[in-house]
């Protein structure tokens, strides 16, 4: 009786991330919008992840942002390691002057992040302040809501105290309301008022929908007054409050639950004015392929009725 052979199995290598797309889930959510909200970054933060191929699906790497996922049905992973989804948390800080707002910095500076307790949820800065500016600043692992909060479109108003060289005049305030042209852009303050006056400097409250780089120092620079000093105190509803320089706190429920309805609440004034637009545009579509039929209709009329006009010519030659 012949031996039957023996099935050796073979070891199989390690599977590598394929760099082919994996397949599109329609009723999923955007692949940035499930990172962030896995407190991985912010949206945009999340965005860069994708397009540095940190991102795997299923094993395949993922570079195309807009790309649709079910979290509870595949498999996510940033940096080899499986996507989790961590308790989220929120913090305030008076930054100080002098602590930089991004994580990551080659030059070993103080960080907002260093001022935190260490713990093993990753934290981001919502926004940022520069390294000379003060005052509040926002951390959490809810990137969906940072997203939400920093974004221009959604219009969440951020109030400072700056104080000035000089004097401004009334014409320098509404000039700040008008809008200043800057290189990268045209800004302008939401709301100004003088809240002091000193022998050679004025405090200002200004409030900002939308933020640019330096945007508060830049603006004064150009209509020459200088900032000698720059403290946020506000972001929607959170107020910097009691909170010394280099101290933290976490935000209540009911601070998150008004957060998240202020940026609800810009969210979708945002969509309705987007609609309207969409359904104005639509109409004024409409109407002007309406008069374009009208137009065509009327100059076809009027070649009708100059063609039986030249038969009668015709007639009457004959």
């Amino acid at each position: 009786m012949p031996r039957k052979s023996r099935s050796h199995k073979t070891k199989q290598a390690p599977k590598q991330a394929s760099k082919q797309a994996p397949k599109q889930v329609g009723k999923g959510q955007r692949l940035q919008k499930v990172l962030a909200a896995a407190g991985t970054g912010s949206r945009r933060q999340c965005e860069e992840l994708i397009r540095a191929g940190r991102v795997q699906v299923d094993s395949r790497v993922v570079t195309e942002l807009g790309t649709r996922v079910d979290s509870d049905r595949q498999e996510i992973r940033l940096d080899g390691e499986a996507l989790s989804r961590p308790k989220l948390v929120y913090y305030a800080v008076n930054k100080p002057d002098g602590v930089i707002s991004t994580n990551r910095d080659p030059s070993g500076r103080p960080r907002v992040i260093d001022l935190l307790p260490a713990d093993s949820v990753r934290l981001f800065t919502v926004g940022r302040l520069d390294l000379h500016s003060e005052g509040l600043i926002l951390l959490t692992n809810d990137g969906d809501l940072a997203n939400r909060l920093t974004h221009p479109r959604y219009g969440i108003e951020k109030t400072y105290r700056a104080m000035v060289t000089g004097h401004p005049s009334r014409e320098v305030l509404s000039q700040l309301l008008r809008g200043v042209h800057l290189a990268d852009g045209f800004a302008r303050v939401a709301k100004v008022s003088i809240k002091s006056r000193h022998k050679q400097s004025t405090i200002l409250e200004m409030v900002l929908r939308e933020g640019q780089n330096r945007e508060i120092r830049r603006v004064l620079a150009r209509l020459n007054h200088k900032v000698l000093r720059l403290v946020r105190i506000s972001v929607g509803p959170i107020r910097l409050g009691k909170l010394t320089p280099g101290e933290y706190r976490r935000l209540t429920r009911e601070e998150i639950r008004a957060l998240k309805a202020e940026s609800g609440k810009h969210k979708a004034a945002t969509d309705g004015r987007a609609k309207h637009k969409a359904a104005t545009d639509g109409r004024a579509k409409h109407k002007a392929a309406t008069d374009g039929r009208a137009k065509h209709k009327a100059a076809t009329g009027g070649r009708a009725k100059q063609k039986p006009a030249t038969g009668g010519r015709a007639k009457r030659k004959t």
